[in-house]
């Protein structure tokens, strides 16, 4: 993991509904999501859609939300980057990071205090150009491998919704793309963005059709912190209706439309 220092530079706009308004943070407040003084914020890298590696500090949609609200607490923010979604997840309980931008899942949420979602992506699945596999339905088959990222939503998701299929599990999710290729695998899952993008490269590979999963994406905090977890729910209902997110998104080359309503 790679700490970055930077401080909060964007301010939201106030809206008209006073519910979606966070209150200025009180001390329970400021107690909960900056213990340190500083906003620290966990970054997967491993998810193009909301975070990219850059010359001077992560960029994305979720870069853009940690700096809004370190603004609105009026602290520092410190950006705690991550290879994937799994070594966020798995560090919740340790003290590293005081908010995170992870799928919900319920298995996370036994450590880990979600808001509303704030972007919506695919789940989707990659396979040879020649597979027989022509299905969503088609992958869940004896015999057939099933490449992921551990720890990410869709390895949690499938760990649970597939009953015959072998789910072999990479580091990351780029890393599960290219195990998939290497070694003859036969599916690979991921979210959708990067599997296209790797799909219109390589036409070995094609995408199925549909997808097996959605992906809701939500800003979270470890449990335990109710104060803090109020006012994030807050900000993030402003966030998603000011535009921040749409703006977000669009200002690091994503579709806009992936924000949630």
């Amino acid at each position: 993991m790679r700490l970055v220092a930077a401080f909060g530079l964007l301010t939201l706009s106030t809206v008209a509904h006073a519910q979606t308004v966070p209150m200025p943070p009180d001390a329970t407040v400021l107690h909960d999501l900056v213990p340190t003084g500083t906003l620290r914020a966990a970054i997967n890298l491993g998810n193009p859609v909301l975070a990219q590696p850059g010359p001077d500090g992560p960029i994305g949609v979720s870069v853009d939300l940690a700096r809004a609200l370190a603004a609105r607490l009026g602290v520092p923010v410190a950006f705690v980057t991550y290879p994937g979604a799994g070594a966020v997840s798995g560090s919740a309980g340790a003290g590293a990071w005081d908010i995170c931008f992870l799928a919900i899942d319920p298995k996370r949420a036994e450590g880990i205090r979600f808001t509303e979602p704030y972007v919506l992506i695919a789940g989707s699945y990659l396979v040879p150009a020649v597979s027989p596999i022509r299905s969503l339905e088609a992958v869940d088959r004896d015999g057939v491998r099933v490449s992921v990222g551990r720890g990410s939503a869709y390895d949690l998701f499938l760990s649970r919704a597939l009953t015959r299929a072998t789910l072999v599990r990479a580091p990351t999710s780029a890393e599960a793309v290219a195990a998939f290729a290497r070694d003859g695998l036969d599916v690979a899952a991921g979210v959708y963005q990067p599997l296209a993008a790797y799909a219109a490269a390589h036409p070995e590979v094609r995408l199925l059709p549909g997808h097996f999963m959605e992906i809701p994406q939500a800003m979270g905090l470890p449990v335990g912190r109710p104060a803090g977890a109020a006012y994030l729910a807050g900000f993030i209902a402003q966030a998603k209706q000011d535009g921040l997110v749409r703006r977000g998104l669009a200002a690091s080359g994503q579709d806009p439309e992936l924000a949630a309503p």
